[in-house]
């Protein structure tokens, strides 16, 4: 029988902002270690981004062997605690695995946090390159991307600096998930790793602003590896978007988490919500805000335009938003928002929605239902529908191409428009996973490596 992780009561939970999942035993990691069939080809390791030897560690892990399992995981993966907690495994690896055909794949984002929860105080040697660490490379954005092509650098021989905007590294993982989802030590454990292997982090710089891409190649450094996010919140271009307590789910978040304003005033971020809140959108992005405002004592309702099988969000979040008190307006897409005569959100005017035939996402389009129109009684509105890349680079470097959504032009091996400059993650696909943002920071330090080293050669 598989071993799933526990999860603290809903009624509990609801009154704290401490982690919602509980990490496996030692005794129901090694049983569902000893689950797996360790297939000879397996199809797991295909279904992981970073291709970690999946098989390996489950062995390790099965063999009581945590320590050496997490170094397994390290060969692949610079952030195993994270993708142990926030990578949709069941869309990835455990998709692929065998045992699936019979709807019991092994657990193996369980497994990995297991491993990664590994307590110990041994130093990871940094892994030597062919040179010593003088040649320099900046990274600009401390997200899943920067940080896993840094440390990759770093291991190749490096002198890697890391350029950060806000005043702690980790980007999304520290501003854009809740710390009951991702707790920010398990975010500063994972830094601190990747900072033993000699990456410098530099916070409080804007890249663009404190220095321009031209400053850095100024500075010496032989490559730039751009891995800002997407992190410009969209809208949904309604009337009242302008209106007191309607928040981007950014703004939202990033007060919350980065600025603890739910522990105002210890903390000089206020955050003003109601007793009502509605949340726009029904990703993971979505649910984090709903399940943030149960947590601040608020009423939360996701609107959403389709049914909950279309929801993008992982079946475990939408689940733990129910147990905790989440209620579903679905099938409603709002067309404006309602103010009082202080100009705050009182109400949603909303339209009723049916289904159609399948569009470009797979997804059946939603159509409006003429004559539906109602109006949803909410205080407070926020806007969790997607993210766009930030403008603020590209129109500071206008050397840099970029597509009409903002998202930054790159090669097959993530070059940009400027030679030198490589770009990867959400900047250049839009808001995708941290797996997917690690991948694209992995193949670009391959990337970066080989331009560096026929520099060398044809110079």
């Amino acid at each position: 029988m598989r071993s799933n992780i526990a999860k603290r009561p809903a009624l509990q939970r609801i009154e704290d902002f401490f982690e919602v999942a509980i990490g496996l035993s030692k005794s129901q990691a090694e049983n569902e270690a000893k689950r797996c069939l360790q297939c000879k080809d397996p199809f797991c390791v295909k279904g992981c981004p970073v291709e970690i030897d999946i098989p390996a560690f489950i062995k390790l892990i099965g063999a009581g062997k945590q320590k050496e399992a997490l170094e397994k995981i390290k060969e692949r993966n610079n952030l195993p605690a994270i993708c142990g907690r926030v990578c949709p495994q069941e869309n990835q690896c455990e998709a692929a695995c065998v045992l699936n055909k019979k709807k019991i794949p092994i657990n193996i984002g369980a497994l990995e946090r297991y491993a990664a929860d590994y307590k110990s105080k041994k130093t990871f040697s940094k892994v030597s390159g062919c040179f010593s660490a003088t040649i320099k490379v900046a990274v600009v954005g401390s997200g899943p991307a920067g940080l896993t092509c840094a440390a990759d650098l770093a291991k190749l021989g490096y002198q890697v600096v890391l350029f950060e905007s806000l005043h702690l590294p980790g980007g999304v993982l520290v501003y854009g998930i809740p710390e009951f989802r991702l707790p920010k030590k398990i975010v500063q454990d994972e830094v601190d790793y990747i900072k033993s292997l000699g990456v410098k982090i530099q916070t409080d710089t804007l890249i663009g602003n404190t220095y321009s891409l031209t400053d850095l190649f100024s500075e010496s450094y032989k490559a730039i590896f751009i891995a800002v996010g997407a992190g410009l919140p969209q809208f949904l271009g309604i009337r009242g978007e302008n209106l007191a307590r309607v928040y981007s789910a950014n703004e939202f978040l990033t007060r919350v988490n980065l600025m603890k304003a739910y522990l105002f005033p210890a903390y000089a971020t206020p955050i003003n919500i109601g007793k009502k809140v509605a949340v726009i959108g029904a990703g993971n992005v979505a649910f984090d805000c709903a399940r943030v405002a149960r947590r601040l004592g608020s009423e939360a309702i996701i609107v959403y335009r389709r049914t909950e099988d279309e929801m993008p969000a992982r079946i475990d979040e939408i689940d733990n938003a129910r147990e905790e008190g989440v209620t579903f307006q679905l099938l409603t897409q709002p067309v404006g928002i309602i103010a009082d005569e202080e100009g705050f959100v009182k109400g949603i005017e909303c339209i009723k929605m049916r289904l159609g035939s399948p569009d470009a996402s797979g997804r059946k389009k939603p159509i409006p239902i003429e004559g539906s129109n109602f109006i949803l009684d909410v205080d407070t509105v926020i806007v969790g529908i997607g993210q766009s890349p930030n403008p603020l680079l590209s129109r500071l470097t206008p050397e840099l191409k970029t597509n009409p959504d903002g998202t930054v032009i790159v090669n097959k091996n993530f070059m940009t428009s400027i030679p030198g400059i490589f770009a990867g993650g959400d900047i250049i696909t839009g808001a995708d996973t941290v797996i997917s943002a690690m991948a694209a920071g992995k193949k670009a330090a391959v990337a970066i490596d080989k331009y560096i080293k026929r520099g060398m050669k044809d110079g």
